[in-house]
């Protein structure tokens, strides 16, 4: 009896605990579906902030910074004095190779076997101003010959510092000092820039979600008012208050909101998908908008905006350095067609020996001076049209530059002037949607009455959509000319200071 009352109890636990893990596992599973079916609501400020956060667009300016950074990097470390290490480790020969024979005046081959080590050891500092080359090195080298007359030696240069230079020649480190700074500089505004346009592109998306949810409300409520319109015309058609034409068009009516809130729901499902797309969100993400206000104490001056501009947009650096870079072209073409003369000189110790501890004792003074000459003398004009072409694309590159700082002052222009006129549009778009929904509110109540027609009230319904549609219009106008100006003068208005960025 015992043992079945314990039977019975352990059975009686199994099952207890059965039940806890089904429950348990019900109700995660629960919280699990309800956190992947809540809707996120987003107002424009968040929304551009998760795009530059999380958008592919942002990870690729952000990537495309991170290149120009350690480009920079490089060019400051080309500044600075370098150490190198220069081996052979270990070359061994064994081969048949070609001498010549003095006894019998003929060449013959004969088996050569050999082994070779070496190794240098070289610092060198760049200097700017002649674009030369400091250096100072030391170096040792062994060779071993085997077979009949094997003999083994060491050899030595215990230090050795001198310079090297082209005397009329191409400086690139002077144009380098000149070029990559600037780059630099147009890499930190360029990706304050590309920020930029990723917020305007949010807002874009953000705003084509907005329209196509106010469109999907409104229509919800149209069949609502539809199915009520068209309840009261069966009633008042039964009465005979109106005719059977009327009756058709309150269902055509009813049949037509029906269909235009399908057509809603796939506009808003799609424009959605898009927002979530961008924003690098889950696909099935719901997204509920907040619309914006637009803060009415910001007021942009066209003189002001065409000074930032000058002052932040990287397209004036772009041309600056195009200009530049086509001068170093320009340059190196006009030095190239001329002769060239090259120096370098080097002082130092060196030595050799048959014993490693002799190749350091009583070392003896090297000093090596090698002047050379490269003089064109026939080269059918070769040398001459590369200067002459690079002297064509300096000029072209001067004038498109120019004509590219016209376009954007002249975009700065009619971007302002847009912001400035949709402040004015936003207020009369919002007055016109209010004026029209209490029209279409007290036409309803005059149909219901009898005092009103089915066309009225046709055209009132039509008349607050416009007015829907036009508000939401002027605020995603008047919200992308401003991400537009912030983006071409990288100048935060609200704030009235430039936009900054943590590079870091």
């Amino acid at each position: 009896m015992n043992v079945n009352n314990r039977t019975k109890h352990t059975m009686r636990q199994s099952y207890l605990i059965t039940t806890l893990l089904f429950l348990f596992s019900m109700v995660s599973n629960y919280q699990l579906h309800a956190q992947t079916t809540d809707t996120l609501t987003l107002d424009l400020q968040h929304t551009v902030a998760l795009a530059n956060d999380s958008s592919l667009s942002a990870f690729r300016a952000k990537n495309m910074y991170m290149a120009s950074y350690w480009g920079f990097r490089s060019f400051k470390a080309g500044r600075l004095p370098s150490l190198t290490l220069h081996m052979t480790p270990l070359r061994y020969n064994r081969d048949f190779t070609r001498r010549y024979d003095s006894e019998q005046d003929i060449d013959v081959y004969r088996q050569q076997q050999s082994l070779y080590t070496y190794g240098n050891l070289a610092a060198q500092q760049n200097f700017d101003l002649t674009g030369g080359t400091f250096f100072m090195d030391t170096e040792l080298g062994y060779f071993r010959n085997f077979g009949d007359q094997a003999r083994s030696q060491y050899n030595s240069v215990p230090i050795r510092m001198g310079y090297r230079q082209d005397l009329l020649g191409y400086n690139r480190f002077k144009w380098e000092k000149k070029i990559e700074p600037l780059k630099f500089e147009r890499a930190r505004k360029e990706l304050i820039s590309d920020l930029e346009q990723t917020a305007e592109n949010a807002s874009v998306y953000f705003f084509d979600l907005a329209l196509a949810q106010a469109e999907y409300e409104l229509a919800k409520e149209n069949v609502n008012n539809s199915e009520k319109l068209y309840g009261i015309g069966e009633e008042k058609h039964k009465i005979a208050s109106i005719g059977q034409a009327d009756l058709l068009t309150l269902k055509l009516d009813r049949v037509n909101a029906r269909n235009s809130l399908q057509n809603a729901e796939i506009r808003r499902k799609r424009a959605m998908f898009t927002l979530a797309a961008y924003l690098n969100l889950d696909k099935n993400t719901k997204i509920k908008l907040k619309l914006p206000d637009y803060p009415e104490d910001v007021n942009v001056i066209v003189d002001d905006a065409l000074m930032y501009a000058k002052e932040n947009n990287p397209k004036y650096l772009e041309s600056e350095q195009k200009i530049l870079e086509s001068q170093q072209i320009l340059d190196r073409n006009k030095r190239e067609s001329l002769f060239n003369a090259g120096l370098s000189a080097s002082v130092g110790f060196n030595q050799v020996a048959e014993s490693f501890r002799n190749v350091y004792r009583n070392p003896l003074q090297q000093d090596i001076v090698s002047l050379t000459l490269s003089i064109p003398l026939i080269d059918w004009g070769v040398r001459k049209g590369r200067y002459n072409i690079a002297k064509s694309n300096l000029n072209i590159v001067e004038l498109t530059t120019q004509q590219d700082e016209l376009r954007l002052e002249e975009d700065v222009i009619m971007t302002v002037g847009d912001f400035m006129v949709q402040k004015q549009m936003i207020r009369s778009g919002r007055e016109a949607m209010e004026l029209a929904k209490m029209a279409y509110e007290q036409t309803q109540e005059r149909f219901i009455i009898g005092k009103a027609d089915i066309n009225s009230l046709t055209l009132s319904t039509n008349r607050r959509q416009d007015a829907q549609r036009n508000y939401v219009a002027s605020l995603r106008n008047y919200w992308q000319s401003y991400f537009k100006i912030r983006k071409l003068t990288l100048f935060d208005f609200e704030k009235g200071q430039p936009i900054e960025i943590d590079f870091d």
